[in-house]
């Protein structure tokens, strides 16, 4: 009896076992058919679309649908590394594109918010960031305001600099307006202890400059100190043409690349509001542009893209690899040259 009972229940458990499996598999087939159905090969021009909107809380904390010709606020996230973490300035660009397209034509993007929590990044995507958003501001007649809460920093601070007002709440760190590069190593002391040499042939005066497998000589960090000045100008310049109250003079002399609290942020002329809260952004907002808040749609574009990445190459679902990482410092992650960052680390 009790033999019985015993074989029963593996009998059972392994059926249970075997369905199981083969509604996955049947899932799997399914996706994978999918996949290749939205994969085909159509030669006709199409017009993709990588976002979709989702439909955020408005000035009065509420999500409701609106009628599809209601005004919207768009809201933006500049949150995470500027050039890594998905902020990078083509999916900015595209998602201002898309914002005039599809359930937005009409002119119903009444004003962007920028939702901004980021330490900074890459100048080459800050700047445009920063470009692409005042340029569409200025297109379209379209008020853009800041909200931050956590760090708006370096970067961050550049791409703020587009906005007409910008608010924080009270424990956000703002500021470090400055220029650092990647980190350069030099190995070649090490290299001569254990007794290994390298040869790099090129033409070109300084094509082989801090090359990390020789000794460096004097000046030969002239032409990035140059760049890296450059670069610094070009920041104080963004940051105050647009900061009217904040001092060029002193952001140079006694403000530097330091961050500061909120409170003194305004102080500073950084930003124009502390101790605020989203939602009181978002009542400014809705007021500036003369609309009601139950009257308008906030939304942020949202990626649909999430099965074709299922389905790239480099997944490594998909190529059988487990990938080992190992973290290093921030400003090293953006390749293995080096490059212009506006970072605060």
């Amino acid at each position: 009896m009790s033999n019985s009972i015993f074989s029963a229940t593996v009998r059972s458990f392994f059926v249970c076992f075997a369905a199981v499996m083969g509604i996955l598999l049947g899932m799997f087939v399914l996706i994978i058919a999918i996949g290749a159905a939205s994969g085909s090969s159509d030669t006709s021009p199409q017009i993709s679309y990588k976002y979709s909107p989702e439909i955020l809380p408005n000035g009065n904390g509420v999500r409701k649908i609106l009628s599809s010709s209601s005004p919207v606020i768009l809201t933006i996230d500049i949150k995470g590394v500027i050039g890594l973490d998905g902020l990078t300035q083509e999916k900015i660009a595209q998602q201002l594109i898309e914002s005039r397209e599809g359930d937005f034509t009409g002119d119903r993007v009444k004003a962007i918010l920028l939702d901004i929590d980021t330490p900074g990044g890459t100048s080459s995507d800050a700047d445009a960031i920063y470009r692409a958003i005042k340029a569409y501001k200025e297109t379209h007649n379209t008020p853009v305001y800041a909200f931050i809460d956590g760090y708006c920093a370096s970067g961050g601070v550049y791409i703020a600099s587009a906005a007409d007002k910008i608010y924080s709440t009270e424990a956000s760190l703002i500021g470090s307006v400055g220029v650092i590069m990647s980190s350069a190593l030099n190995f070649s002391q090490l290299m001569d202890k254990i007794g290994v040499q390298s040869l790099t042939l090129y033409e070109g005066k300084g094509k082989d400059n801090l090359n990390p497998l020789r000794p460096w000589v004097k000046g030969e960090e002239d032409n990035i100190k140059d760049a890296i000045d450059y670069f610094y100008q070009l920041f104080v310049n963004i940051v105050t043409q647009n900061r009217p109250n904040l001092s060029k003079q002193k952001l140079i002399d006694v403000y530097g690349a330091n961050v500061y609290p909120a409170t003194l942020a305004k102080e500073y002329g950084y930003i124009d509001e502390s101790g605020v809260s989203r939602q009181e952004t978002l009542k400014q907002l809705t007021a500036a542009i003369g609309e009601e808040d139950d009257q308008v749609q906030v939304v942020r574009m949202e990626s649909t893209n999430w099965l074709s990445e299922l389905f790239k190459t480099s997944n490594p679902l998909l190529q059988g690899k487990i990938t080992h990482q190992v973290d290093i410092p921030l400003e090293m992650r953006f390749g293995s040259h080096p490059q212009v960052l506006y970072l605060y680390r």
